[in-house]
């Protein structure tokens, strides 16, 4: 089975990404909070950045796309019903059906993440007013939300806001059919979940080890989600330990990625006020067999009681002022190529000025690409891009990679 991921930090062989495009215009200053939104995207720039990114991933790891995969997916004629028929059951429309059923695989997987704009009748022209029969899907670029391998299983995440429930069942359909997906089996499935207080997305769900995750408990993640992975992954996987970090309600955090990040074996990077000092989060440790959830004095003392101590970097260095600047601009927000390598935007400088200080070497990736920087093997180092349009979406570098496989950190 190809799938295999046990950590947040090992050395990525396999990674699912998708390019964002066309889907992103659907987003203005009217609709933007519909599709969760603080701001307004430059496609084509984004496009650019994205492809920096994706070119520095390359250099380490198979780099899957979801437009690739997809369509290979739909030249299935049973898969391909099977996606139209669930489709339609977020977006019931029967011209619509009909309409999708006679589109070829690639205008297909094309109409599903970039939308379909409804024909405007007499008065729709009239008054310069448009929509869509079929809504794009401007978030799917990041790709981690939606689906996370743990171990050799898969969850299908169930997406908060109903913007994002048609990328479930794209996902679901990418890890239940395709070969360079196979799985033992989708452990957790969002895409048949539509309770409102079962929710629960992959920028909350941190897998540390064969036997720890660590799981924030957010605006998008629910306790009664959380409750039912915690008893699916104590009895189908390794994993021993939950540890629950209770996320504020803050629209600056709406995923544990936002504010922590595992960058090698004994080191995380977090935003100060949530961790340390008066302003902590509440921290729960569970253990398989025990009925009662043990509160931690905080994130770190949890880890320890695992056996996984780590030392945290500050995003934004020792000021408020820019703890909270580089916060909201990802500053936490890394993808970790191996143990001590790992991607970041460029802009955050004094995240990166601590990650200096802790042994990193800053790389920037055109520097890296163009070969006039090599890092060494065994060297801590931070690769930079810069992102200025794509961390308008709310999300970085994590964000945007679905690692498929990993090597396990710990052997």
């Amino acid at each position: 089975m190809p799938v295999h991921v046990s950590s947040e930090i090992g050395r990525l062989r396999e990674v699912l990404v998708h390019t964002p495009g066309p889907e992103l215009l659907a987003v203005t200053p009217s609709t933007r909070e519909d599709y969760l939104y603080d701001d307004i995207i430059d496609v084509r720039a984004a496009r650019r950045e994205h492809g920096r990114f994706v070119a520095v991933l390359e250099r380490f790891a198979t780099v899957h796309y979801v437009t690739d995969l997809l369509t290979a997916v739909v030249a299935n004629p049973e898969v391909r019903a099977l996606l139209c028929r669930e489709t339609m059951d977020v977006v019931p429309s029967q011209p619509l059906a009909r309409e999708l059923a006679e589109l070829p695989d690639d205008v297909l997987v094309r109409a599903l993440i970039e939308g379909r704009e409804e024909e405007p009748g007499p008065l729709a022209r009239t008054l310069n007013e448009c929509g869509y029969t079929l809504p794009p899907l401007p978030n799917l670029f990041f790709t981690r939300d939606v689906a996370m391998a743990i171990v050799d299983h898969v969850l299908i995440g169930s997406m908060r806001y109903g913007s994002r429930w048609t990328e479930e069942l794209l996902m679901k359909a990418l890890f239940t059919y395709h070969p360079l997906l196979a799985n033992a089996g989708i452990l957790y499935d969002g895409s048949t979940e539509r309770r409102v207080n079962h929710t629960l997305e992959g920028g909350d769900v941190h897998p540390l080890r064969r036997d720890t995750i660590v799981i924030g408990f957010s605006e998008r993640s629910s306790p009664a989600a959380i409750d039912q992975l915690a008893s699916l992954l104590f009895e189908s996987t390794t994993i021993t330990n939950v540890i629950v970090v209770v996320m504020p309600a803050e629209n600056t955090a709406i995923h544990l990625d936002m504010i922590f990040t595992q960058v090698d074996h004994e080191l995380c990077v977090v935003y100060p006020p949530h961790f340390v000092g008066a302003e902590r989060l509440a921290i729960l440790h569970w253990r398989k067999g025990q009925q009662q959830v043990r509160e931690m004095p905080n994130v770190f003392a949890a880890l320890r009681a695992c056996d996984i101590p780590m030392e945290p970097i500050f995003c934004g260095g020792d000021r408020r002022i820019v703890q909270e600047r580089e916060q909201w601009a990802s500053g936490c927000n890394f993808a970790a190529m191996r143990p001590g390598l790992v991607v970041s935007y460029a802009r955050n400088e004094a995240t990166l000025r601590e990650m200096e200080r802790m042994g990193f070497r800053v790389v920037s990736s055109v520097a890296f690409l163009s070969g006039e920087e090599r890092i060494a093997d065994d060297e801590r180092a931070v690769l930079t891009f810069e992102g200025g349009e794509l961390v308008r979406g709310g999300g970085g570098p994590r964000c945007m990679t679905c690692p498929v496989v990993r090597d396990d950190p710990w052997d």
